[in-house]
C-alpha cells in the first residue's frame, strides 16, 4: 500500500465530534439509524461484566441460530460488521488476489481488501465479490433473483460472494435476504446495531460455510464482542419481529420526506432503505458546510466518488422537517 492508501475510510456518524467542535447541538443525518427502534430493556447482569465473555459466544450464537435457522458452526460474530469484513479479507485474500466491488458503495470493502494486499477490479485471480444490499449510499435493493446469477459466477470462478445486508432489516423488503441460504460460495454480513439504534455497542455477525466461519473466528481478536453488547444483542434478537413496525414507519416517513425534497432543486434517488441519496448540480462540500451552520450534519459523498451528492438519513418527522427547512434556506 502507498502513503495515500493508509488513510482510513470516511464514515458518517460523526455527530459527537461535530458537537464538540462547534459547541452547538447537532442533528446527525449522516448516520442511518432506525428512528423508531423497539425499546430494549435488557437485564444487564453485573456478574457478566466482572467476567470475561465466553469467546465462543455459544449462548449468543444459539439465539442467532434459532432466529435464522442456522447452525452455530455457520455463524461468525464481531465488533461491528466492519470487523467481519476486515477478518474475511484477512482470511481469504493473499497478496495479488483481486476483489470486485460495485460502486458507488461502502468504502470498507476496497480498503479492507487493500489492507490484505489485494487488488481491486475485474481481472484474473478474483477471490471475493462484495455486494451491498440494500446498497449504501443509493438505497437500491436487489431481489434474490438478481443476486443468484452473481453467486453462480462466483462458484464458477472459485470466489466468494460477500453480501452485506447491514440495512436490510430496515428496508422495504427484508425477505430478499440471503441469510437463510447455505452455499459454499456465499458469505452474508449483517449488522444489528443500526436497526435497533444502538450503534455504540458495535455488534456484527455473518453466515457462511462452516470451514470459512471457523477461519474467521480463529483470526478475529478474542472477546471482541463485550459482555454488554452480547446481552443487548440477545435481547434484540428475542424482539426481532418488532422491527416490522419500524419498517412500516420508515417507509411512510421516507416517502413523505422524498416528496418534500423533490420540491427543491436537487434529484432524490429512489430508495428502499432508511436513507436517501440527493444529487446536486454542483459540488456538495459548500452545502454541507452551510447545513452545519444550521445544526444539520449530512453525509458528504465525496468518499463514495460522488462529489455532487449528499446522503441523508430518514429520521423522525419533526427532525426531517428541520432538514427540509435548512436545505431550502441553504439552496436559495
Amino acid at each position: 500500500m502507498n502513503g495515500q492508501d493508509i488513510l482510513k475510510v470516511v464514515h458518517g456518524g460523526t455527530g459527537i465530534r461535530k458537537r464538540k467542535e462547534t459547541g452547538a447541538p447537532i442533528l446527525d443525518f449522516s448516520a442511518s439509524i432506525n428512528p423508531y427502534p423497539p425499546q430494549l430493556a435488557p437485564d444487564l447482569d453485573p456478574y457478566r461484566v466482572e467476567e470475561y465473555p465466553d469467546d465462543t459466544y455459544q449462548d449468543l450464537k444459539e439465539v442467532i441460530g434459532d432466529r435464522f435457522c442456522r447452525e452455530i458452526s455457520e455463524i461468525a460474530v464481531g465488533n461491528g460488521s466492519i470487523e467481519i469484513i476486515r477478518v474475511l479479507c484477512a482470511v481469504v485474500l493473499n497478496h495479488g488476489d483481486r476483489v470486485v466491488t460495485y460502486p458507488p458503495t461502502f468504502g470498507e470493502y476496497e480498503y479492507s481488501a487493500r489492507l490484505a494486499g489485494a487488488l481491486t477490479g475485474e481481472g484474473a485471480g478474483i477471490k471475493i465479490r462484495f455486494l451491498c444490499n440494500p446498497n449504501n449510499p443509493t438505497g437500491h435493493l436487489l431481489e434474490k433473483r438478481e443476486i443468484l446469477p452473481i453467486l453462480d459466477r462466483c462458484e464458477d470462478e472459485g470466489s466468494i460472494l460477500a453480501v452485506d445486508e447491514a440495512f436490510i432489516e430496515v428496508s422495504d423488503d427484508p425477505s430478499q435476504t440471503l441469510s437463510g441460504m447455505q452455499h459454499p460460495s456465499l458469505f452474508v454480513i449483517r449488522s444489528l446495531t443500526k436497526s435497533f439504534a444502538m450503534a455504540g455497542i458495535r455488534f456484527g455477525y455473518g453466515f457462511g460455510d462452516p470451514e470459512l466461519v471457523a477461519k474467521i473466528e480463529a483470526r478475529r481478536l478474542p472477546w471482541t464482542v463485550n459482555a454488554v453488547a452480547e446481552q443487548m444483542a440477545i435481547e434484540a434478537f428475542i424482539r426481532y419481529d418488532e422491527l416490522k413496525v419500524s419498517r412500516d414507519r420508515i417507509r411512510d416517513e421516507r416517502e413523505r420526506l422524498s416528496a418534500k425534497l423533490s420540491c427543491l432543486p436537487l434529484e432524490v434517488v429512489p430508495s428502499r432503505a432508511n436513507f436517501l441519496l440527493l444529487n446536486l448540480d454542483r459540488d456538495a462540500g459548500p452545502l454541507c458546510a452551510s447545513l452545519l451552520r444550521y445544526g444539520i450534519l449530512v453525509r458528504d459523498c465525496h468518499s463514495f466518488g460522488l462529489p455532487c451528492s449528499i446522503r441523508v438519513a430518514v429520521r423522525k418527522r419533526e427532525e426531517n422537517n428541520l432538514l427540509v427547512e435548512a436545505l431550502s434556506e441553504c439552496m436559495r
